[in-house]
């Protein structure tokens, strides 16, 4: 499990204190849950080996939990097998307890807390167990009420409905986001910058750099970046006034600003605005606010059973036939005809 990486050249990184380290392996429990994400799983799971093989010292172990008795299949198609299960978790002395526990889930999020895994995650969250939520699972300690006043993020697919169901104000568009016993992460690659973040602070920054060499990263990226720039942006040589104007329009979906607000906020003169989204957008500062607000729609159509008309008003507009014309010009469909495709596993409330 932990084979040496190529690194012969490399001198020993096993000071005293990482030593002492080795003597007690940070144990890791990642329980895995059906449809999960293959690239989230092992790019959460990846840089402990690397650590383990830069340090040449056991400092991490980890192990794949299940709900159930068989291996558990990816999104992809592909199981894989576990190690150990819940409930032999639970039952587990308080001093066996492991020193984290991640969660990595997939689709359909909404009908994978059953009234075991809510019993399980309550029990850790009891025993004083740091918890990891890497990409949905996210959705899951919101369903348990675990993340109640909680800032969290979730993968950026699922904010908008997120932030909507769960009435959760503190839901953050970044990579990952620490608050006390919980950790939550926007999954795929940024759950490799979640575990090396747990690498620095535990074995230190020096063993976290390298894992990032050796992962041919250029280095360790910060939580708070957020996990998408503003829609339909170049960012070489972008103007932080356009940056900031942006961010502001996204900010404020639900009582659209007026363009001289926007302006005023970015710190820049309406005209100055309207040349700065004709250089580098090639729209019209009102358009692409009305964009915005549209993907924000369409993003609620399809993560939530929300009627249409509140979507309609949550994204900004006051009638429902304005916002139907508006959805159909970027679109090319009509707000009922995209929730008619949502998934049937998608239910009402979904909260």
């Amino acid at each position: 499990m932990n084979a040496p990486a190529n690194i012969s050249a490399m001198k020993s990184l096993a000071t005293p204190e990482i030593s002492a380290m080795a003597d007690r392996p940070f144990d890791l429990v990642v329980l895995v849950l059906p449809g999960f994400s293959h690239l989230a799983l092992h790019a959460y799971i990846e840089p402990f080996r690397i650590a383990n093989s830069v340090a040449r010292l056991p400092l991490f172990r980890w192990r794949i939990a299940r709900l159930g008795v068989r291996p558990i299949e990816g999104a992809n198609g592909l199981s894989v097998a576990a190690d150990v299960g819940v409930d032999e978790l639970v039952s587990s002395a308080e001093d066996r307890r492991p020193d984290q526990l991640a969660i990595v889930a997939g689709e359909p999020i909404e009908r994978q807390l059953t009234p075991q895994l809510n019993g399980f995650l309550r029990t850790m969250a009891r025993r004083g167990v740091p918890i990891a939520a890497v990409g949905t699972a996210t959705w899951l300690l919101a369903q348990t009420g675990l993340l109640a006043g909680t800032r969290c993020t979730i993968h950026w697919s699922r904010l908008a409905a997120f932030s909507e169901v769960f009435n959760q104000p503190r839901i953050r568009d970044s990579l990952f986001v620490k608050d006390g016993q919980y950790s939550t992460c926007a999954g795929e690659l940024a759950a490799f910058d979640l575990a090396v973040d747990l690498i620095g602070g535990h074995a230190g920054g020096f063993i976290a750099q390298e894992v990032c060499r050796h992962a041919t990263v250029e280095g360790q990226r910060s939580g708070s970046n957020r996990q998408t720039g503003p829609s339909g942006l170049a960012f070489a040589g972008v103007s932080d006034k356009l940056l900031m104007a942006m961010r502001i329009m996204e900010e404020n979906v639900e009582f659209p600003l007026a363009m001289d607000e926007v302006a005023q906020r970015a710190g820049v003169s309406r005209r100055q605005l309207e040349r700065l989204f004709a250089m580098h957008i090639g729209l019209p500062p009102v358009r692409h606010y009305l964009r915005i607000r549209v993907d924000h729609a369409k993003r609620l159509l399809e993560g939530t059973r929300m009627p249409i008309i509140d979507i309609a008003i949550a994204c900004g507009f006051m009638s429902a036939s304005h916002f139907a014309k508006c959805f159909r010009v970027f679109n090319g469909t009509s707000p009922q005809q995209c929730r008619a495709m949502v998934p049937t596993w998608v239910g009402p409330g979904l909260g």
